[in-house]
C-alpha cells in the first residue's frame, strides 16, 4: 500500500544530529521515534537506527541513517499543523566525518548535541564548523541533564560563547527519560527553514548514501532538490549516463514504505533492481530520462585516504571472494579506496586506503563477518612523496615501493590536530605532542577549566598509538580531532630487515631517522623469538641502506656428536667437533631460512606497536 505522494515543501524540515562520540545521538533519536509515535512501545529497542551488529556491540554509529517523522507542534504559530521531519542520525568518530559531511549536504538544519556532564569536545567543534560551512541553522542542545554529574549552566555558557547565542537559548533534554524532547521537536519546526527548490523544473535528486541488498540489489538514498520523481519513471545518472527504471520509490519511516513519488525537499529511497554496485555513486545527481536537467548538483569532494594497509586472505583461494566483498562494501562505504597488490610473503591481496585506524578496524571486521573471510592486515602506512637527486618523483604507499638510489627530499603528510582537555593536563599533552614531532599553532581557553590546543603533527606519528597515549596521560578526559593539512619535508629512512644477508620486504618500514634504531632493535628481537631455530646459525640484521644498525642471532640446533664417546683421548672428541663445524659452515652457505606464515602474521599484525617502540 502506498502513501500519498508529494508533501508540500513548506511542511518539510530536514535536519541531522551532530555530536562527539557517546554524547547520546542514537538515544535521542530513539526518544524522537517514540514521541512522534511511529514506533509502538513493544517494537522499540535501544539504538533502533543502528542496524549493524557491529554498531550495537560497540555502541557506536558507523552508518548515517535517515528516518521520516510526523510531528504537530503544540505551541507557537505552527501549533496544530502536521509537519514532516526528515532526520539523519550521524556518526561521531573522526574517522567517519565523511558520513557526516554527506548528511549535512542533505539538510537545512542541525541539532548540535553536547553531553551536559562532559561539555564540548574536539569532534563536536569539527562537526559544528562543517555545519556552519554548509550554512545550516544550528539548534544547540544539552543532553543527559538527568545525570547527577550534569552541569547544564556551566556548559550552556560554554556553547553560547562558541556559537554566539544566549545561554538561555540552549535547550536542555534527556535522551534517556524523554524530558525536553517534544520542546526540541517544536524548536526544529520553528527554527529550521523549509527546503527550497523549483517543483516545475526538470527533476534533480542528490544521492547521499546507498546500500546493497542481497535480494533487491542496490538501494539508493536520495534528497530531491528540484522537480518531482514518480514511481515507474525512467531515471538517468548524470555522471555515468546510465538509465534505469524505478521499480520502487519510498521513504524510511522507520521501515521502508513505498510512496507514489518524491517532490522538492523530500528524502527517500529508490530501487532499480540494478546489481552492479558501481552504477550508484554517492554524490551523483539523478534526473529523469525524458526531461533531463542541464546541470548536476554540486557533489561531494572525494575523501582522501589518510592511512593505507594491506588486506590479505589467510587462504589464498578466497582472493576472488575478498574482491567481491570489497566491491559491495564500497557501495556502503564511499570513503574506501583499494587496488590489488601482491606480497612475496602473503600472496595476493589488496592495498586499501582508510580514513583512520578505527575505519580500518571496522572495515576489516565487516569483511570478515559479512563475507566469512579470515584476513591478515599489514601495519598501517601513510603516503610519502620521494624526490630523487636526478629530479624524478615517486609516490610511496608501501615500504617495498621505496626507490633505490640517491634521494634528495622526502615529503610526508601532516595534519592539523585539535585537542580539548581539562587545563590541568596542558603540560603532559604538550610533552606528548613534542615527542611526536608536533609544533604548537595555537591555544585557547574555552572556560577557566578547559583548554583547546592546536598542533601540526606528522600523520605517520599519530596513526598508531597517539590517541591511546593521549587518553592514558589525561585519564580519558582529552578528545582529539584532526584534518589534513598538506605535507612537509622530513628526514625519513627505510629500515630493511635482513635474514642471512637477504632483505625481507614484508618486514621493512619507513620511519624518522631518530626512530630507526629503536624500530630495528625491536623488530630483530621479535623475529628472533618467532623464527624457529635452523641447523645453522642465522643472523637477523636491521639496516638503513648499507649500514647495519641492529643485530640478533638465532643460534643453531646442535646435534650432540660426542654422545658416542665414552672416554678416550681428547683429540678424538676435537676431531668430531671440527667435522661438525665444517658441516655447519657448508650448510650455512647453501641453506635457506624458511620463515613460517605464523611468524609473518605475528610480526606484521603487531608491527604498529613495534614502530612506536612500545
Amino acid at each position: 500500500m502506498t502513501t500519498p505522494a508529494f508533501t508540500d515543501p513548506a511542511r518539510i524540515r530536514n535536519f541531522c544530529i551532530i555530536a562527539h562520540i557517546d554524547h547520546g545521538k542514537s538515544t535521542l533519536a530513539d526518544r524522537m521515534l517514540e514521541v512522534t509515535g511511529i514506533i509502538e512501545a513493544r517494537q522499540m529497542r535501544a539504538q533502533y537506527l543502528d542496524r549493524m551488529d557491529i554498531e550495537r556491540e560497540r555502541g557506536i554509529t558507523i552508518k548515517a541513517q535517515n528516518v521520516r517523522l510526523p510531528w504537530s507542534p503544540r505551541t507557537g504559530e505552527h501549533a496544530g499543523t502536521e509537519y514532516v521531519l526528515d532526520m539523519i542520525d550521524t556518526p561521531g568518530h573522526v574517522d567517519f566525518t565523511y558520513e557526516v559531511s554527506r548528511s549535512l549536504a542533505a539538510c537545512e538544519g542541525a541539532v548540535l548535541l553536547v553531553d551536559a556532564a562532559q561539555g564540548i569536545e574536539a569532534q563536536t567543534l569539527a562537526n559544528l564548523y562543517l555545519a556552519l560551512e554548509n550554512d545550516l541553522t544550528i539548534i544547540p542542545v544539552l543532553n543527559k541533564i538527568d545525570l547527577p554529574a550534569a552541569q547544564p549552566e556551566k556548559y550552556a555558557a560554554e556553547i553560547a560563547h562558541i556559537i554566539g547565542c544566549d545561554p538561555h537559548d540552549v535547550l536542555r533534554v534527556s535522551g534517556k527519560t524523554g524530558e525536553g524532547v517534544p520542546e526540541l521537536l517544536d524548536a526544529i519546526v520553528a527554527q529550521i527553514p523549509p527546503p527550497e527548490g523549483d517543483a516545475d523544473a526538470p527533476a534533480r535528486a542528490m544521492i547521499f548514501d546507498s546500500v546493497y541488498d542481497i535480494y533487491r540489489g542496490v538501494i539508493t538514498y536520495v534528497r530531491v532538490v528540484d522537480g518531482r520523481i514518480a514511481s515507474r519513471e525512467r531515471i538517468k545518472m548524470m555522471s555515468t549516463g546510465a538509465t534505469h527504471e524505478l521499480l520502487e520509490i519510498g521513504v524510511i519511516s522507520p521501515e521502508p514504505k513505498p510512496v507514489e513519488g518524491l517532490g522538492v525537499g523530500e528524502v527517500g529511497y529508490f530501487i532499480t533492481g540494478v546489481k552492479d554496485v558501481r552504477q550508484s555513486r554517492v554524490g551523483d545527481t539523478v534526473t529523469l530520462q525524458h526531461r533531463p536537467a542541464a546541470e548536476p548538483i554540486g557533489g561531494y569532494s572525494d575523501p582522501k585516504p589518510m592511512v593505507y594497509s594491506g588486506l590479505y586472505p589467510i587462504d589464498g583461494s578466497e582472493y576472488p571472494l575478498l574482491r567481491e566483498a570489497l566491491d559491495k562494501l564500497l557501495l556502503n562505504d564511499a570513503a574506501l579506496v583499494y587496488e590489488p597488490e601482491t606480497s612475496a610473503a602473503l600472496g595476493f591481496g589488496f592495498r586499501v586506503g582508510f580514513l583512520g585506524l578505527l575505519h580500518l578496524e571496522i572495515v576489516r571486521e565487516r569483511l570478515e563477518r559479512e563475507a566469512g573471510i579470515s584476513l591478515i592486515s599489514t601495519a598501517p602506512n601513510v603516503v610519502y612523496r620521494v624526490i630523487m637527486e636526478d629530479g624524478t618523483e615517486h609516490t610511496v604507499t608501501n615500504p617495498s615501493d621505496w626507490p633505490a638510489g640517491k634521494i634528495d627530499k622526502v615529503f610526508e603528510p601532516i595534519v592539523n590536530a585539535t585537542i580539548i582537555a581539562p587545563s590541568d593536563y596542558t603540560g603532559t599533552i604538550m610533552e606528548l605532542c613534542q615527542s611526536r614531532r608536533g609544533s604548537l599553532t595555537g591555544m585557547d581557553y574555552l572556560s577557566e577549566s578547559r583548554v583547546e590546543l592546536r598542533y601540526t603533527l606528522p600523520l605517520g606519528e599519530i596513526i598508531f598509538d597517539f590517541f591511546d597515549a593521549l587518553k592514558s596521560r589525561t585519564r580519558g578526559y582529552a578528545s582529539l580531532d584532526y584534518a589534513e593539512a598538506g605535507e612537509q619535508e622530513s628526514q625519513l629512512v627505510k629500515v630493511d630487515i635482513l635474514l642471512q644477508g637477504e632483505a625481507v620486504d614484508a618486514f621493512s618500514a619507513i620511519v624518522h631517522k631518530d626512530k630507526a634504531y629503536s624500530y630495528g632493535v625491536m623488530m630483530a628481537g621479535k623475529l628472533r623469538e618467532l623464527i624457529p631455530r635452523q641447523q645453522f646459525e642465522v643472523p637477523i640484521q636491521a639496516a638503513v641502506g648499507s649500514r647495519v644498525i641492529a643485530r640478533e642471532t638465532i643460534r643453531a640446533i646442535r646435534k650432540d656428536v660426542l654422545a658416542k664417546c665414552y672416554g678416550g683421548d681428547i683429540s678424538r672428541k676435537r676431531k668430531l667437533l671440527e667435522k661438525q663445524k665444517e658441516g655447519k659452515k657448508r650448510m650455512k652457505m647453501v641453506g635457506r631460512v624458511e620463515v613460517p606464515q605464523e611468524a609473518f602474521v605475528a610480526a606484521l599484525s603487531n608491527a604498529d606497536s613495534a614502530k612506536t617502540g612500545k
